[in-house]
């Protein structure tokens, strides 16, 4: 990786992908010297919404020397610990629910991009309004992610869907609803079957990821923009049945939404979990206990990504040498 990312892009995948996110990006930095909490953008979704309002809050991402496997992660110098809300909440719930709280997410596959799939996103919240209304809340994470104090300044966007419509709403674009940092990253986190709506400006709103597992094409990105976008969910382990699809439904939308950005001129780059942090981040990402070695996996993969990048990168052509004369 020769430069900065000018855009950032953050997946959802769950309090593992949050971990898996934040020990990739700490990787980068400790390789490059980069401060990543200088990126021009930042696009998050679920997991990747809480990690983007840490960067944009001025949060270095944390690194696995923070805290040890057996204890709670502290996410902040002021004692915030923003994935805490999600993990609390979610765990009981991804419990009961095991590996089908993550295929039920193959139900929602993206069928085309934004506005043009307007079929989509009828069918998408026809199936919204028809699941059952979960009473669970992501509270905690709403009042963590307050005391980080992020602001819209610009430069963060929060992809969310509009539960009536089925359609996304990226919170700090403009033209947004308005909304404060933490309601539009608890929005981002909803997972629809697992926590109850989250209501801004009288709609309702859920996950982000009802949508794209990135919503890369919604990165503020034109000709010669640098982006990096991280899927969590792109490796999801199993190689048949529902969980399959979902790891397909990833890959596949994440694809042609990068196809959109390039067409823009924009460099993108991506980057999944390597097969080591694809074993220890398993098949339920709202298990709390891999964290430490899930965030200590991904430091590891961010540190390797800097030294394959130098080492694929194309060297930038050499001036031409007069030819001695016989």
């Amino acid at each position: 990786m020769r430069s900065r990312p000018d855009v950032l892009v953050l997946g959802g995948g769950g309090v593992l992908g949050e971990a898996w996110m934040m020990g990739v990006l700490a990787g980068i930095e400790d390789a490059t010297g980069f401060d990543l909490r200088d990126c021009d953008y930042y696009v998050g979704t679920s997991a990747g919404s809480i990690v983007a309002a840490h960067l944009a809050a001025g949060q270095s991402p944390r690194r696995p020397s923070s805290f040890d496997a057996d204890e709670e992660p502290s996410s902040a110098s002021n004692g915030a610990r923003p994935v805490d809300g999600l993990a609390a909440a979610g765990v009981a719930a991804a419990r009961r629910a095991g590996a089908w709280a993550l295929a039920a997410a193959a139900t929602f596959a993206p069928l085309a991009l934004g506005l043009a799939a307007p079929g989509g996103a009828v069918a998408r919240a026809v199936l919204l309004r028809r699941l059952p209304r979960p009473s669970q809340t992501l509270a905690d994470l709403h009042r963590n992610i307050e005391r980080l104090a992020p602001s819209f300044d610009g430069r963060l966007r929060i992809a969310a869907v509009d539960r009536r419509n089925g359609r996304r709403v990226v919170f700090g674009s403009p033209r947004s609803p308005r909304a404060s940092v933490a309601d539009a990253v608890a929005a981002s986190c909803t997972v629809p079957w697992l926590f109850a709506p989250v209501s801004i400006g009288g709609r309702e709103y859920v996950d982000g990821g009802v949508w794209s597992p990135t919503n890369l094409d919604a990165a503020p990105a034109g000709r010669d923009t640098h982006v990096l976008c991280l899927n969590p969910t792109a490796s999801i382990q199993g190689s048949s049945g529902l969980l399959a699809v979902v790891r397909g439904v990833s890959r596949t939308a994440v694809s042609v939404e990068a196809l959109a950005l390039r067409r823009r001129g924009a460099a993108v780059q991506m980057l999944a979990p390597s097969v080591d942090c694809a074993e220890a981040m398993g098949t339920n990402f709202m298990d709390r206990e891999p964290r430490g070695r899930v965030l200590a996996a991904g430091y590891r993969q961010g540190l390797a990504f800097v030294t394959e990048s130098a080492r694929v990168a194309p060297r930038p052509p050499q001036p031409s040498l007069p030819r001695p004369r016989p």
